[in-house]
């Protein structure tokens, strides 16, 4: 088998501008925006910049990692790998949260992800590192094969008609979420006589924490998930993936509501999307869960 960084081609034809956007053009804007924010607060008198502001974006980059990954979280590994059954509500709050993060319709999602685990770190794997770091970066959602984007939706997905639907009219809903969404804010906040600049940055920071999770994911778990790392690294890229960077445990046990053991804080806390599907059990969000023997 050819391997698929040499085998699908790299012209205007395969660019796929969409995975562009949300990759590197969305994330410069929101760079764009923060910088030219604060330089017009220090240039302008009458644009006043708080000291407050700095905590506060922070915590907003924060919370924009978090609101992604509790949408990767659920998609992986109860949408993707079944380890459990995500009910009505569950099911709209990842989708939204999905699309927040840019990450495409769930049917592509998950053929894509079912390649990678049948040939992990082989020929036919979509990010497969050992073949170019840089392909399992970015490479392979940059250049798309127009056949893997042609393929069905898994059954076990077509069982679940919000999922269905709201992947349908993916592109419609995150304009909503992207455009529409942020306008209503702006313009309420304007109404109200609150500072725009103020929600200028922290519409800035929202996007940056989103490319930042964006690309901890696909660079931290297609290429560092892959090759050795200190532990450190594998529990700072956690915190930024909400535990999807445990990858070596996932490999071993895909069909996992949990990717670090049930009991510790520390264990909670790094790998927060496992958290998140406990608390979805006790809301009734989510029914079943399997957990691997070493992480119950």
């Amino acid at each position: 088998m050819i391997p698929r960084s040499v085998a699908i081609p790299k012209n205007w034809t395969t660019f796929n501008f969409a995975s562009f956007f949300s990759a590197f053009l969305y994330p410069a804007l929101g760079l764009a925006t923060l910088i030219t924010v604060i330089i017009l607060g220090l240039a302008i008198s009458g644009l006043t910049l708080r000291w407050y502001y700095l905590p506060l974006g922070i915590g907003v980059v924060a919370l924009s990692i978090f609101v992604c990954n509790a949408g990767i979280g659920p998609l992986h590994r109860i949408m993707q790998h079944k380890a459990g059954e995500l009910r009505a509500p569950g099911q709209v709050v990842t989708m939204i949260n999905l699309m927040i993060a840019m990450q495409g319709n769930v049917r592509d999602w998950v053929n894509y992800h079912s390649q990678h685990h049948r040939f992990s770190d082989k020929p036919g794997d979509p990010h497969n590192p050992f073949e170019s770091k840089r392909w399992a970066w970015v490479g392979w959602i940059l250049w798309r094969d127009a056949k893997d984007m042609m393929r069905p939706m898994p059954m076990w997905l077509k069982k679940q008609p919000i999922v269905v639907w709201m992947d349908g009219f993916y592109n419609s809903l995150s304009l909503v979420l992207h455009l529409f969404v942020p306008a209503v804010i702006y313009l309420i906040v304007w109404a109200a006589g609150g500072s725009l600049v103020l929600t200028a940055i922290c519409h800035a920071c929202f996007v940056i924490g989103r490319a930042i999770q964006f690309h901890a994911t696909v660079y931290g778990i297609n290429v560092l998930g892959h090759l050795p790392t200190p532990k450190w690294a594998d529990h700072l890229i956690g915190l930024l993936t909400g535990g999807e960077a445990f990858h070596d445990h996932h490999h071993e046990e895909p069909q996992s509501a949990l990717h670090r053991p049930r009991k510790g804080l520390w264990n909670r806390i790094v790998d927060y999307n496992g958290t998140i599907l406990l608390v979805y059990e006790k809301l009734g969000w989510v029914k079943n869960l399997k957990i691997a023997p070493q992480f119950a």
